[in-house]
């Protein structure tokens, strides 16, 4: 299977883990994914953390004007072709179309609008952005990765990333969620140590299942004022932890305002 043929096909299969669209017992055939509610990414190769490091306080960098952009303004602050390296961007397809799981454990509820492609506090306005590696293109594990930028009025930005710091440690022996085709179970949370970006950042992982085939799904968050940028990656096939690079969140953290 192609490249972007398997993103396509590890679109539904998001669809289907997050968004419920097949029920959660349907199978993906596609190695990437691509929607975060998501999207998403590279597959077969292991993730080795980048520049392992501990996320920032919210405190440990100056704030900025925190200007909250509308959706042309988050369109501008995203990524676009050539401004890293060989990532092709692109406008997400059905990015709008966010899921509807819905978490059984209040504490885990940040997690699953993550999941869903829904990020809590509602923002003021969300853009989505499909990246794939160009460098890898006709290879079956290309990296696939999807971007969420969402801008949030008053403290929105700030309390996002508060609510998923803690939902990380609370959640951490998994939680379940229901939804229109059934329940989803979600085996184990833990915080990952990707390299910082932003004025503050968290990543984890979030383990799923699929046929009872584990479905690691990798988050890294990170705002910067009010805008909150959330990249996502999964693994459908090898189970192992999929690797978001840290050279893409890092050019997209410089571009925001």
């Amino acid at each position: 299977m192609k490249a972007r043929t398997a993103a396509m096909a590890a679109t539904t299969a998001v669809l289907c883990l997050a968004a419920t669209a097949c029920g959660p017992d349907d199978k993906p055939s596609g190695k990437d994914g691509d929607k975060a509610a998501g999207t998403s990414a590279p597959a077969s190769s292991p993730a080795t953390a980048s520049s392992p490091a501990a996320a920032p306080s919210p405190t440990s960098t100056p704030t900025s004007s925190g200007k909250v952009l509308d959706k042309a303004g988050l369109a501008a602050a995203a990524l676009t072709t050539g401004e890293a390296g060989t990532y092709e961007v692109t406008p997400m397809q059905g990015g709008d179309e966010t899921g509807t799981e819905r978490s059984e454990k209040k504490e885990c509820r940040p997690l699953v609008a993550v999941i869903n492609g829904a990020p809590e506090p509602a923002p003021a306005a969300t853009v989505f952005r499909t990246v794939m590696d160009k460098a890898e293109e006709g290879k079956d594990d290309q990296t696939v990765v999807t971007e969420i930028l969402t801008s949030h009025p008053r403290d929105g930005a700030r309390q996002l990333m508060r609510d998923v710091r803690d939902a990380v440690r609370a959640c951490a022996g998994g939680f379940r969620t229901s939804g229109e085709d059934g329940p989803s179970t979600y085996s184990e949370v833990k915080q990952l140590p990707l390299a910082p970006a932003g004025q503050e950042s968290i990543a984890y992982q979030v383990t799923g299942s699929i046929e009872g085939d584990k479905v690691p799904l990798v988050f890294q968050l990170v705002r910067t004022g009010s805008t909150v940028v959330t990249f996502y990656v999964a693994d459908f096939i090898g189970g192992r932890t999929p690797e978001l690079p840290a050279d893409l969140v890092a050019a997209q953290a410089a571009k925001l305002p």
